[in-house]
């Protein structure tokens, strides 16, 4: 029996799973493709089950693929600066805000503004606040979809929500993290002044890891849904475009 990690690409277009043994050589990769939608001109969202059943899709596939495998660890990688807002129960309250996605322009703006300016927020953070970071998406909700936001109570981004449904964790990494233009890329951990300014409570960002780190192993609801054994350890990952 070959001994593989597992990882899987929660992308724009598509979930990619792809097995490789110890060496590094690859075992098998299969894709699973799925659509997004745009309700308006510069808008671009997609409904997270679509991760889902496509990540079930491709981890099948590339499992049917490799035969008889002993799965050591999972690996996540995925498109990043997705908004993905959840409430206090872990449902999903609208579809996710992509990464292209262009309605938070003046959002932006207005959180470099309280930030005191370009330099305060390079300062804090060490990256812009970019219209496709995540932030702004956070702002832009609380101003325009306001009865959803009060139901906020986690922001996630598209691997760290497949996270979630393989080990019941919340959590991300570093290189989702400083995506989001709301974390101290230096210090690496949130910018919780930053965030009091513009008016995001801190605690609805989850806890940050390096990327290397378990952040989780394979609980029985997500190896019932995807097909995995229990208790396999699952570690931070990072952004794709990182």
């Amino acid at each position: 029996m070959t001994s593989v990690i597992l990882g899987i690409d929660i992308g724009t277009s598509g979930c990619k799973a792809l097995l490789l043994d110890v060496e590094g050589n690859v075992v098998a990769s299969e894709t699973a493709a799925y659509g997004l939608s745009q309700p308006r001109p510069g808008w671009t969202e997609q409904d997270p089950e679509l991760w889902i059943e496509g990540a079930r899709k491709a981890v099948a596939g590339v499992l049917a693929k490799a035969g008889s495998v002993e799965i050591l660890a999972v690996g996540l990688s995925g498109q990043m600066h997705g908004l993905t807002p959840l409430d206090a129960d872990r449902q999903v309250l609208r579809p996710a805000i992509l990464w292209n996605d262009q309605r938070n322009g003046a959002e932006c703006a207005a959180i470099t503004e309280a930030a005191g300016g370009i330099e305060a927020l390079l300062a804090a953070t060490n990256n812009r606040m970019l219209i496709g970071y995540t932030g702004g998406k956070i702002t832009w909700m609380q101003r325009h979809e306001g009865e959803l936001f009060a139901k906020l109570r986690h922001v996630l981004n598209p691997k760290d929500y497949l996270r979630l449904r393989l080990t019941g964790e919340i959590a991300t990494e570093v290189s989702d993290a400083s995506g989001t233009g709301l974390f101290d890329v230096r210090a690496r951990r949130w910018a919780d002044a930053l965030a009091g300014r513009v008016g995001i409570d801190v605690g609805l960002l989850p806890p940050v890891h390096e990327s290397h780190v378990i952040t989780g192993r394979i609980d029985a609801q997500g190896a019932a849904l995807f097909g995995l054994p229990a208790g396999i350890p699952v570690a931070g990952g990072g952004g794709d475009s990182v």
